[in-house]
C-alpha cells in the first residue's frame, strides 16, 4: 500500500470520526405537498418532515434524514399505526417564510428554513416551539443516527409523567433515560427503572399539552436541566417521531394519550381485591397455612402468589415435585376457599435437553440469536438460558399455547411476568447485537430492548385470556412500553421497607397513572428489608387506594403477612383491607371510566385544579376517580398531617367535618386512619365486606350521599365483574345527580343498560345535611328512615329504597 493510499484511508476514517461528532440540521425547503391530512416538507439536504393531523387535537411529527422514512410501525398501537379521526376543520396556507396548518383546535407553523415548528392554540397562545428543533448526528459505532429535538421553555412551566420515575412529581430541572433496567433496591432519583413510557405532560400558563416520543431506542429527556430555557429529547437510533397532544386540561391530555395507545379491557372484579405474595410461599403446607391465616382472622384476600420456587429447578411451566406434588388439587382446594392462584413466569428458558419447553423452542427456532447466528445465552434463575423472541407472531402464539396446562387444566387464575426488562445476571441485559423479528421489521436489541417486556406480557396475556375463557384474564408485568396497559397490570419493582419508599410508592403510582398505565401498585411494606408495624399499616392504608393492591416481600427478610406485626397491627390492616372491599364498586366504576374514556384512576393534585398554582408542586395528595381525595402519611410517629384541599367543598371521611378547599387543612389521622376526603355532592357506593369477591350474593348496595349546596353528578357501573357479557350489552350504568339547597336535598337516578344485578335495594346514608330533615320521600311516596352507625363510628340517617328508584327527596 503506497503513502497516498494510506493518507486517503486515514482521511476517510478521520472524516467519519468528525462526522460522528457533527450535528446536522434540515436545510432549506425545496418541496412541500399535502396528502389528505398529511403534509410533507423536503429540504435540499434530504431531510424531510411528515406532519400528520391525527385528530383536531393531535399532531404527529416524523422527521427523516437523508436515508428517508422507515416503514411505519409501532408497538404502541394495537394495529401498529395510530388510529386517526378526520379533522373537523383543516386549512393549509403558504406564507413568505413558513407554512401554516390550522385545525379546529390548533395552529402549526413550519419554517421554510430548517423546518422549525411552532404549535399554538386557536387563541394564539404558543404551546410548543422549536429551539434548535430537529437535528441529528451520525453514530459511528452503531451506524444509527442519534436523533434529537430541542424545544424552548416558557416561564412557569411544569412537566409531569414519564412513567415510573422515582422523583418529584414535577420533572422540571431533571434529566431521565428510558432503558428498562432491573434496579433492585432503587432509591429516590435512581434512573433508569423498569418501565419505558416516553410520554410527558407540560403545563404552562394554565394550558396543558403532552408529547409522546414514540421511539424504542435508548431515549433521554432533559427538562430544562442543562439549559434552563431548553427542554430536549433524543434517542440513540430510529426516527425523530413524536406526537403533540393538546388538552387544554391535564386530564384531557392523559385521556387523549391513553385512547391513542388504547386503554385496557376490564379486569375481573377479584383482581381489584387484596393480593398476598412472597418470595416464596412453599411447600404446599406453607401456602395452605397462609390461606388459613387469612380466613381464620377474617382478613379479606382474593389472590395468593407462587414465586419461582414453585417450579422444578426454576423451569417455567413446571411444578416442583417435592414442594407441590399435586398442584391441580391444591389450586382447586384454594379456589374452594375463595383464593385465586397466581404464578410467576420469567422469560429465561433453561438450556436442558430433557425440558420440553426448551426443546420445542430450540426445534422451532423461537429463541433470540446473536448477529452472527449463535443463540443468545444468559444466566438467570435457572442457570444458563435461552430467551424467546416475543416480537415474532409465531413465537407469541407458541408462548400463549404453553399456558394451557397452567390455566385450563390446573386452574391458575393469573400470571406474573418478572425479569422481562430483559434482565441477565452480571450483564444487565442482552448484548446490542441480538437480533429480533420485530413483526416483520428486523431489528437489533438496541431497538427491541425497551419493548421486550411489553411483548412478553402481550404473549402471556393472549395465553391466559385464551385458556381462562369465558372468564377474564389477569396478568402483571415488571417492564413495559407505551401502550403496555393493554396487556397487563404492573407494580413498581423491588422497593425497600422504608418511609422514603412509601413516599415513592405514592408518587410512582400517580405518575404511571397519568402516563396511561393506571392498573398499578407497589410492593406493600417493601420487598427488601422488613418494615415495622407502623410502616406496614401506613403502607396498607395507601395501598387500599391503589388499583393494584398487593403485599410482596423477599422471604429472607422475614414474614410480611398482616398478622406478622402483632394482632393490633393485623386488626388495623384488616380494617383498611375491609374498606377496600367496601369501595370495590367505586374502584370498578373508576376502572370502567379508565377503560372507556382513558381517564387516569389516580390523579395528582394538579389534575384536580390546574388553574390553582398552589397545586403545581404538591405531590402527596391525589384523587382516586371523580370524588375521593387521599393523602398518605409518610412519616413515623405522625398523628395526622397538613395537606392541601383543592377548591370546592369537601367532607372528611372519618368525621363528616365539612371543609372548604383552596386551603391547607389539618387532617387528624392516627394509625387507624388515612387522610381521606369526599367531594361534596358525591354518591359513593359501598358493598358489604366480603372475605373474597363472590363470597356473598350482593343483595343491597349502600349509597353514601354527601350534601352539596348546588349540583354534582356521580356514576355506578356494573356488569357482574366477570366474563364478556358487557361487550354485548350486559351492563348497567347508573347515573346519580345530587341537588342541594338550604332546606332540601334531591337525589335523582337514571339507569342505562339491560344488566340485572344481584342487588334489588339501596341503603342510602345521607351525610352533611345543613338542616334538620323532617320528611323523606321516594318517587312521591313517604319513606321511613332510621339511624345507622357506620364503621367509622358516625351515626347518620339511612333510608332503604328500591334500586330502581328515580327520585329521593329529603326535606
Amino acid at each position: 500500500m503506497n503513502d497516498a493510499t494510506i493518507q486517503e484511508n486515514n482521511y476517510m476514517v478521520n472524516d467519519l470520526a468528525a462526522k460522528a461528532r457533527q450535528e446536522f440540521f434540515p436545510g432549506k425547503l425545496v418541496a412541500s405537498q399535502q396528502e389528505g391530512s398529511d403534509f410533507v416538507f423536503r429540504c435540499d439536504n434530504g431531510a424531510q418532515l411528515r406532519l400528520e393531523v391525527i385528530s383536531d387535537k393531535i399532531l404527529r411529527f416524523r422527521y427523516a434524514t437523508e436515508t428517508g422514512f422507515a416503514p411505519d410501525f409501532s408497538y404502541a398501537f394495537p394495529s401498529g399505526v395510530p388510529a386517526r379521526t378526520a379533522p373537523e376543520f383543516l386549512e393549509f396556507r403558504e406564507r413568505p417564510d413558513h407554512f401554516r396548518i390550522t385545525t379546529d383546535r390548533l395552529i402549526c407553523t413550519v419554517a421554510k428554513d430548517g423546518l422549525k415548528t411552532r404549535v399554538l392554540d386557536r387563541s394564539g397562545n404558543t404551546l410548543l416551539q422549536d429551539e434548535k428543533g430537529f437535528h441529528w448526528e451520525y453514530d459511528y459505532d452503531s451506524g444509527n443516527d442519534i436523533v434529537k429535538m430541542s424545544k424552548g421553555v416558557q416561564g412557569g412551566v411544569c412537566y409531569y409523567g414519564l412513567g415510573d420515575k422515582p422523583d418529584n412529581m414535577n420533572l422540571r430541572g431533571k434529566r431521565f433515560t428510558n432503558w428498562g433496567s432491573d434496579t433492585y433496591g432503587y432509591v429516590k432519583g435512581t434512573d433508569p427503572l423498569y418501565k419505558n413510557i416516553p410520554f410527558y405532560l407540560e403545563l404552562q400558563q394554565r394550558i396543558a399539552h403532552g408529547v409522546f416520543f414514540d421511539n424504542t431506542f435508548k431515549a433521554s429527556f432533559d427538562f430544562a436541566a442543562e439549559r434552563a430555557d431548553v427542554t430536549s429529547f433524543w434517542a440513540q437510533g430510529g426516527e425523530m417521531n413524536y406526537y403533540f397532544i393538546y388538552g387544554p386540561s391535564l386530564l384531557e391530555v392523559t385521556q387523549e394519550y391513553t385512547r391513542l395507545t388504547s386503554p385496557p379491557e376490564l379486569p375481573p372484579l377479584w383482581a381489584l381485591g387484596y393480593h398476598q405474595c412472597k418470595w416464596s410461599y412453599f411447600p404446599e403446607s406453607n401456602v395452605k397455612e397462609i390461606a388459613q391465616g387469612f380466613r381464620d382472622r377474617q382478613i379479606p384476600c382474593d389472590a395468593l402468589y407462587l414465586d419461582i420456587d414453585y417450579m422444578d429447578g426454576y423451569r417455567c411451566f413446571t411444578w416442583s415435585p417435592t414442594h407441590f406434588p399435586e398442584p391441580k388439587r391444591m389450586v382447586q382446594e384454594l379456589a374452594e376457599d375463595g383464593f385465586k392462584t397466581i404464578v410467576i413466569i420469567d422469560p429465561g428458558i433453561k438450556i436442558d435437553p430433557n425440558y420440553r419447553v426448551f426443546t420445542e423452542g430450540l426445534e422451532k427456532d423461537y429463541f433470540c440469536r446473536r448477529a452472527d447466528g449463535p443463540l443468545m445465552k444468559g444466566s438467570v434463575w435457572p442457570g444458563l438460558c435461552n430467551f424467546p423472541d416475543y416480537t415474532r407472531p409465531d413465537v407469541r402464539e407458541w408462548w400463549a399455547g404453553l399456558f394451557k396446562e397452567l390455566v385450563e387444566d390446573i386452574g391458575v387464575k393469573g400470571v406474573w411476568n418478572d425479569m422481562n426488562e430483559p434482565a441477565v445476571f452480571e450483564k444487565g441485559t442482552f448484548p446490542d447485537d441480538v437480533r429480533f423479528g420485530y413483526d416483520g421489521h428486523p431489528a437489533s436489541h438496541r431497538k427491541a430492548h425497551n419493548i421486550y417486556g411489553m411483548q412478553m406480557a402481550r404473549a402471556t396475556n393472549e395465553g391466559v385470556k385464551r385458556f381462562a375463557y369465558p372468564n377474564r384474564p389477569f396478568t402483571i408485568t415488571r417492564s413495559t412500553y407505551a401502550g403496555g396497559q393493554r396487556f397487563s397490570s404492573a407494580w413498581t419493582g423491588d422497593n425497600i421497607a422504608s418511609w422514603e419508599h412509601l413516599w415513592l410508592a405514592n408518587i410512582q403510582c400517580q405518575r404511571l397513572s397519568i402516563s396511561g398505565f393506571s392498573f398499578v401498585g407497589s410492593d406493600i411494606g417493601g420487598f427488601i428489608d422488613t418494615p415495622d408495624a407502623e410502616l406496614y399499616v401506613r403502607w396498607v392504608a395507601l395501598g387500599a387506594f391503589h388499583p393494584f393492591f398487593r403485599t410482596h416481600s423477599s422471604g429472607d427478610h422475614g414474614d410480611q403477612e398482616p398478622w406478622s406485626f402483632g394482632e393490633p397491627a393485623a386488626e388495623l390492616a384488616k380494617r383498611f383491607i375491609e374498606l377496600r372491599y367496601q369501595l370495590l364498586p367505586y374502584m370498578y366504576t373508576t376502572f370502567w371510566q379508565y377503560a372507556t374514556q382513558g381517564t387516569p384512576m389516580l390523579r395528582p393534585l394538579t389534575f384536580l385544579d390546574q388553574t390553582d398554582t398552589e397545586t403545581y408542586l404538591r405531590m402527596a395528595e391525589f384523587g382516586l376517580g371523580d370524588h375521593l381525595l387521599v393523602c398518605p402519611i409518610t412519616q413515623a410517629g405522625a398523628d395526622g398531617r397538613w395537606m392541601y384541599l383543592p377548591r370546592g367543598d369537601w367532607f372528611y371521611y372519618w368525621t363528616d367535618e365539612a371543609r372548604a378547599g383552596g386551603a391547607e387543612v389539618w387532617a387528624a389521622a392516627g394509625l387507624d386512619r388515612i387522610p381521606l376526603f369526599v367531594r361534596a355532592g358525591a354518591v359513593i357506593p359501598f358493598y358489604p365486606v366480603q372475605q373474597y369477591v363472590g363470597e356473598k350474593v350482593i343483595e343491597e348496595v349502600t349509597l353514601h350521599v354527601y350534601f352539596k349546596a348546588g349540583q354534582e353528578s356521580s356514576v355506578l357501573y356494573d356488569d357482574g365483574g366477570e366474563g364478556y357479557g358487557y361487550q354485548s350489552g350486559q351492563q348497567t350504568t347508573r347515573r346519580f345527580t345530587v341537588t342541594g339547597t338550604e332546606k332540601g336535598l334531591l337525589l335523582q337516578q337514571t339507569i342505562e343498560g339491560d344488566y340485572q344485578p344481584s342487588f334489588a335495594r339501596y341503603r342510602v346514608v345521607v351525610h352533611g345535611l345543613p338542616f334538620a330533615a323532617t320528611a323523606y320521600s321516594t318517587d312521591g311516596q313517604p319513606t321511613d328512615v332510621q339511624d345507622v352507625t357506620l364503621e367509622s363510628g358516625l351515626t347518620l340517617p339511612a333510608i332503604s329504597i328500591s334500586a330502581t328508584f328515580t327520585e329521593l327527596v329529603v326535606g
